[in-house]
């Protein structure tokens, strides 16, 4: 059965991303695993974590608690990040979920040139987002940092950015903005 990584960076509990990712998530095949980041234990990485992390990949160790979320997103086969549009951006919780996957020896390798070479099974990713205003266009910086990081470290060839925007903005028919996000949404996946 195909694996699904649902990365929740939604905060809010009437959050308008994490209803548009259930209609993604409900149009694939699949297991899915969520991991709410506002609820994840994710320190910020100092220099004693990484020199720790450093530690348990060279026992070969890759089963220690430290490297869960490195673990899970190596082993997934598509993953689905539903982070808000915030400040051009995500919350920071997703910064902080990527500087813990990227794991060198378990998400990623670099080769003799040394360029990244992926250690994950993911073949897609697919973005998902909310805004009160406009996103616009070369602007989505969320989406575009995660897309590189999926491609260029994570060899995740594969991504798709789902947007409902202008949610916010004075006289704007939220449901039917939602309504075509989510047909959208459906057709492309």
């Amino acid at each position: 059965m195909s694996k699904i990584l649902f990365i929740n960076a939604c905060v809010r509990p009437e959050s308008r991303t994490y209803d548009l990712a259930k209609t993604v998530l409900s149009a694939l095949e699949g297991e899915v695993e969520e991991v709410k980041l506002i609820e994840a234990e994710l320190p910020n990485l100092t220099n004693e974590l990484i020199e720790l992390r450093d530690e348990i990949m060279s026992t070969g160790n890759a089963e220690h608690p430290m490297l869960r979320y490195a673990r899970q997103f190596a082993e997934a086969d598509t993953i689905v990040i539903a982070a808000p549009y915030w400040d051009l951006i995500f919350p920071a919780t997703v910064r902080a979920y990527f500087e813990q996957i990227c794991v060198t020896g378990l998400t990623f390798r670099y080769s003799h040139e040394g360029f990244p070479v992926s250690l994950c099974k993911a073949k897609r990713m697919i973005y998902i987002t909310t805004a009160g205003g406009p996103i616009f266009e070369g602007f989505n910086f969320g989406y575009d940092y995660c897309k590189a990081l999926c491609e260029g470290y994570f060899g995740i060839k594969d991504s798709l950015c789902v947007k409902a925007e202008n949610l916010d903005v004075w006289g704007a028919d939220v449901s039917a903005i939602m309504a075509e996000a989510k047909e959208h949404a459906l057709k492309i996946i």
